[in-house]
């Protein structure tokens, strides 16, 4: 597994990917030093929710089919898995490896979005301690709920050969998040909504965010079809011919 994960790592080292992860956080990083308000009761929080709607309504779904569809790229050009299937390695591990680099580029997504809301907050000056559970809990939720996400997108990535299919299905799924997020009965269950939810922070435990969706639901839904997606993407990929 670990020779696997620098082999993958030789791949995308150079790649363009690792632009795209600066993608989100420096616009939303705009958006927050443009928009965010300062004299609030609650600046921090605030500029979270602002911040954090923007990318993870819009950017993350997006990213994680980019992420995807970028590490199949290689393997779908000139028999690549073909090549590394024949090497001793199993199908599992390469499924598995697969997602992990999935996640962890999500995951520094989510470690730089988190460092451009702390700089958007030295620079107005916010009053008051920076409520580092709240800002945790919110960055940790939304990297979490990207798991059925990110299970899909890379279930979509090796089953389809051409690089745009994916990534168009991906858009056009993700342009109704605003919709869907509003919905109680079916927001919790549209992967492409979950992370927006999970960012949303908490406010005096009561609801989850502005949405009638508790924590436990959301992430029971999201544990829940995690699982199914991603041991549907995995018994497909064993079972496919290369």
């Amino acid at each position: 597994m670990w020779r696997m994960m620098r082999s993958e790592w030789i791949k995308i080292r150079r790649s363009v990917i690792w632009l795209l992860v600066l993608v989100s956080p420096l616009i939303a990083a705009l958006f927050g030093l443009f928009a965010a308000n300062k004299e609030g009761d609650f600046p921090w929080i605030e500029a979270l929710s602002l911040m954090s709607v923007l990318h993870a309504m819009l950017f993350l779904p997006l990213l994680t089919g980019v992420y995807a569809s970028l590490l199949c790229r290689y393997e779908h050009a000139g028999g690549g898995w073909k090549s590394m299937l024949a090497s001793p390695v199993s199908r599992t591990q390469v499924y598995v490896v697969k997602f992990i680099l999935v996640m962890l580029m999500l995951a520094v997504t989510q470690l730089l979005l988190f460092a451009a809301l702390l700089l958007v907050g030295f620079a107005h000056g916010f009053n008051g301690p920076i409520p580092w559970r709240e800002l945790t809990t919110s960055f940790a939720g939304g990297w979490v709920a990207c798991l059925p996400l990110a299970a899909l997108q890379l279930f979509a990535s090796v089953a389809l050969q051409s690089f745009a299919a994916p990534l168009a299905i991906n858009v056009v799924l993700t342009l109704p998040n605003i919709l869907v997020a509003n919905s109680a009965r079916f927001g919790p269950y549209d992967p492409w909504t979950q992370p927006m939810l999970a960012m949303l922070p908490r406010t005096q435990g009561q609801d989850y965010g502005a949405f009638n969706i508790s924590m436990e639901t959301l992430l029971i839904v999201v544990l829940g079809s995690f699982c199914l997606f991603f041991a549907a993407g995995w018994t497909y990929f064993a079972k496919k011919a290369v």
